[in-house]
Formats: C-alpha cells, structure tokens, sequence
C-alpha cells in the first residue's frame, strides 16, 4: 500500500531545502571577489555615474556651437486697443473700416492663434564656446581618471578585507590550538593534584588560564564574524551572504622593487595625479572663458510666425523676420572684471594642489615602501620564533612534569608559543596587504597584481 503525504508536509519541505541551498556557502577566490566588488561595489557605480555626467557636459557644451530652434503655438483673445489693431494687421484681415474712430478707441473682441517658429545661432562669441568645450571634454578626462582610481581603491580593500577574514580565521585557529593546550594542562594539573604532587594553586591557576584562552576563543570567532562582513560590504554584497574562501593564508614570493623607480612610476601613473592635470587644464579653458566675455559677439536670428482668428480654419496672414546682432557689453557693474579674477585664483588653488599632491603621494609611496620592507623581514623572525617557541613549550612541560619549573614558567612558554603564531600570521596577512598598498600608490594596482593572482 502506498503512503499519501500531505501537500503542506511536501511544500514545507520544499521551503527548507530552498532556505539549506540559500545558507550553503559559494567558494570565492580572491580574483573572484575583485571581480565582484568591481560589478557590485556602489563607489564604483557613483564613480561611473560621474563619468557619465562628465560625457552629458561635452553634449551640453557643444549645443551651444549649434542654432537654437523653437515652436510655440499661443492662443489670445481680447479688445485691447493695440492688441486688436496688431492682431488685425498679422492675420492680414485689416480693412478701411478699421480706421473709423468707435473701431479704434472701443474695439469688439477678437481672438488670435499664432503659431511660431523662432531661431538663434550665436555666430562668434569671441570663442567662448570653443573654451566651453575645451574645458567639458578635460572634465570628462578628469571623471575617467577617477574612475581608474576609485576602481584600485576597491580592489585594495577587497584584498585587505579577504586577507583580514583569512588571518582572523588563522587567528581562530590559534586559539582553539591554545584552548586545547590551556585544557590539556589543567587536567594534567588536575592529575599531579589529586596525586599530591603539586599545591592547589597550580590547579587553580592552570584554570584561571584555560578561562582566558576560553574567552580568547570567543572574541577570535566573533572577529572572523565581523571580518566577512567587512568583505561583504567591500564586495557590495548584502552582510548576510556566505562564501567559503577557497585560499588560505600563506607565504607569497613578492617583487622586491626599488624605491627610486617607484617614485618615476608613481608620479606618472597615478590617476588621481592624472586627474589634478585634467583640472588644471579645464581650469586655463575657465580663465579663458572669463576673458572671452570681454569681447564682442555675434548672433543670427530668425523667425516665422502665422496667425489666424480660429484654431482650425485658415484666411491668416503668416509673415518673417531675420537678422544679425552684434553685441558688445560695454560696462555691468565690473562683475566680468570680478569673474576673471576669480578665475585666475582658482587656477592658482588648482596648480597648488596639484605640487601638494605629487608630495602627499611620494610620501604615501614612501610609507607604503617601508612597511613592505619592514613585514618582509619581520616574517622571517616570526618563522624562527615558532619553531623556538614550540621547542620550548616543549621542554617546560617535560620540566613541568619532573617538578623542575613552577606552572608559572610553563603557562608563560603556552603563551609565548600562542604569541609567536598570531606574530607570523599577521606578519604574513600584513605584507600580502602592505604590498598591495604599495602598488595602490604607484597607481599599477589591478587584477594582475601578483597579490590577487594565484
């Protein structure tokens, strides 16, 4: 016989397995997670906004080299004195009888449809237009420059952010290691007691440690927690996403380059400096674009207009104007005089952040360059002290156990042990970082960075 399940019992089941799929975690690799910061990071989509905005301005700019066009289609009625008598004369209806004296001083109503076609070219502008332009498109050089480095400023903080969840998983790993060591001691402590070979203080004491390594425990997970959501959040990605990062942390063979050449290649390839240059140089177009408003200009104008009693039926007049204008503002108060000054001192403002940057970056480069140098030798006497502090774990607990050391002295080697693998690690996971910010400040950092690549 068969067994019927119920439908709920089936759609209830259904849901749990959906709601298991969803927590199972996604492998990701660090090239994989700077891939996706690079698609889902909102910095990146306000930086890319920008950069469309800087493009809009260049097709503003340029409108303003081409003829305005306008239609309008207005509708009036009324018995105004001159509106009357204009009205008449544009629909070409006017007629001796108009003139009589009652007609012109106290006219009947009428109505006028007018239809419009009206447009404007500025022919010259003493090129302010032409600056105008110039200045968009070195705006729009200086958005795409952004750009480039919002885009290395991401990929930075998705590896310190994926190199800050791996050393607080090697951290974890190291106090669970302890917490062990910490257990393991306190029953031993517990055996020699109860054997009456050591003094209640030792248990007591080897507790007290086994306490600590217990609550060491608890912050190190908790701080793993935390750093995957940092690196949700460098990723763009919602904080309750789950990845399994597939690399672990580890030794990488990285260039050793030298200082001198980094800081050529800096001050060449930084984009944030490429950026200040694009500035300057749609400030000069500002200045220019003040002087321009000193000169004459020139304007072509035209229109055609038709105008009829009724919206619908025709028996109006049409008729057209057209021209050339040529402008010249001789005196407005000295605010053009002002707008130039204005624009002088910005240009001023601009070339001096631009020397203030070159310094603040071959500062940056410097500090960057360092802190490489200084973690790569620090993970060589971090390699060393492991292994001598796991040697000498090792000794004190055999002088423990032969009643040659107090469990001070062998609490004091579990612990310089504990210290010596959290000092490697983090002098690992901080030069992976350091070298990657060293290659943030010359500008060459991307996904083929021997940081990212495996």
């Amino acid at each position: 016989m068969r067994t019927r399940i119920p439908a709920g019992l089936i759609f209830l089941l259904a849901i749990l397995s959906a709601a298991q799929a969803q927590q199972q975690s996604s492998p990701l690799t660090l090239h994989q997670a700077v891939r996706i910061a690079l698609e889902k990071n909102p910095a990146r989509k306000a930086a890319v906004a920008d950069t469309r905005a800087a493009s809009a301005q260049i097709k503003t700019a340029q409108s303003h080299l081409l003829p305005q066009v306008s239609f309008s289609e207005t509708a009036t009625r009324g018995n105004d004195p001159v509106y009357v008598f204009g009205s008449r004369l544009r629909q070409q209806r006017f007629t001796e009888a108009d003139f009589a004296l009652n007609v012109l001083n106290r006219p009947l109503p009428i109505g006028n449809f007018g239809t419009r076609l009206e447009g404007k070219w500025n022919l010259f502008n003493s090129f302010a237009s032409w600056h105008g332009l110039s200045q968009a498109k070195f705006m729009d050089e200086a958005a795409a420059h952004q750009l480039d480095r919002a885009e290395q400023e991401i990929v930075f903080r998705v590896i310190a952010s994926y190199n800050e969840a791996l050393l607080s998983a090697k951290q974890t790993e190291v106090a669970e290691q302890s917490a062990r060591t910490a257990q393991a001691i306190v029953d031993h402590s517990q055996s020699r007691f109860e054997s009456g070979l050591v003094v209640e203080s030792d248990l007591l004491t080897a507790k007290v440690r086994l306490a600590s390594r217990q609550e060491e425990l608890i912050r190190a997970r908790n701080a793993h927690d935390l750093a995957l959501a940092q690196l949700n959040a460098a990723l763009g990605m919602p904080m309750e996403s789950t990845f399994d990062l597939t690399q672990s942390l580890s030794e990488r063979p990285l260039p050793n380059p030298v200082l001198q050449d980094l800081d050529a290649q800096a001050l060449a390839k930084r984009p944030d400096l490429k950026r200040i240059a694009a500035e300057q140089a749609a400030q000069k177009q500002g200045v220019a674009i003040a002087k321009a408003a000193f000169g004459p200009q020139v304007n072509a104008f035209a229109g055609w207009e038709l105008d009829n009693p009724t919206l619908l039926a025709g028996g109006g007049g049409n008729n057209w104007v057209g021209g050339i204008e040529l402008k010249l503002d001789l005196f407005n108060g000295g605010s053009r005089r002002a707008e130039l000054q204005r624009q002088k001192a910005l240009e001023e403002k601009v070339n001096a952040m631009k020397q203030l940057a070159a310094d603040a970056v071959r500062l940056e480069l410097r500090r960057a360059y360092y802190d490489v140098d200084s973690t790569r030798q620090q993970i060589e006497v971090a390699r060393a002290s492991i292994a001598q502090a796991q040697d000498s774990l090792r000794i004190n607990q055999d002088r423990y156990e032969s009643g040659l050391i107090t469990i001070t002295d062998l609490l004091g080697a579990e612990d310089a042990a504990r210290r010596s693998q959290n000092d490697y690690w983090e002098a690992v996971s901080r030069f992976q970082t350091s070298y990657a910010s060293l290659e943030l400040a010359t500008g060459t950092l991307n996904m083929q960075s021997p940081v990212i690549m495996p």
